[in-house]
């Protein structure tokens, strides 16, 4: 049965919930990248089209425990992590020492605009309201540089799934948005995005999976 949503404070409910799951939910996914190789294909992607464009700083954003982070800087990607759980940038700076991570929110970046050569939001948008999005995807578009690529790894589906446990049984209350790639493609082309490719897939990841990937269109003259 789906559940709709109530948006008020759901900022607040997902920092509390991964505040709660930092070390467990770090645990049971340390190593899914390894079970997954059309994922690490994407990445590997991403990071050419990175360096191809001339390198630059990537936020990794909603990066959780830093893995995915740490994966792109193991290929040459200068990488540097955002959460909002302070508890995740806690668990992500032990595990990954020497790498950057903050505590921020995808709803308001601290970064400068243009200033980004890529960004990627892998399963991290999976909590954000519908009536969110394009808010979010306007503050990605802002501080990506003109052509910079976008990555997004989501869940697809089509209702909202209240989760209020999780990850060694902890008590977590989320929404969990499954969402179609053709949903995702127009939010992104109003903000500004042009969608380059897509697919879906059952991994480790999750049961039914999408990536896609944009990119950041120039500014009109």
């Amino acid at each position: 049965m789906s559940v709709e949503p109530n948006t008020d404070d759901w900022l607040a409910d997902t920092r509390t919930s991964y505040d709660t799951v930092a070390a467990s939910y770090a645990d049971q996914v340390r190593h899914l990248l390894e079970e997954t190789p059309e994922e690490r294909a994407a990445l590997a992607h991403f990071a050419d089209l990175v360096r191809t464009g001339g390198g630059g700083p990537v936020a990794d954003v909603g990066c959780g425990p830093g893995r995915i982070t740490a994966h792109l800087r193991h290929v040459g990607v200068d990488a540097f992590g955002v959460d909002l759980s302070p508890g995740m940038i806690e668990v992500a700076r032990r595990d990954h020492p020497g790498l950057r991570f903050e505590v921020g929110s995808m709803t308001d970046f601290d970064l400068a605009d243009g200033s980004m050569a890529g960004l990627v939001a892998w399963y991290s948008l999976i909590h954000v309201p519908d009536d969110e999005i394009g808010a979010v995807f306007g503050h990605f578009r802002r501080v990506l540089r003109p052509g910079g690529p976008l990555l997004l790894g989501f869940h697809v589906g089509a209702e909202p799934q209240l989760k209020t446990q999780g990850y060694g049984g902890h008590p977590m209350k989320v929404h969990v948005h499954r969402r179609q790639p053709g949903r995702l493609t127009a939010w992104l082309n109003d903000a500004g995005f042009t969608v380059e490719a897509h697919r879906t897939l059952t991994s480790a990841e999750s049961t039914l999976g999408g990536i896609l990937l944009a990119r950041r269109q120039p500014d009109a003259r």
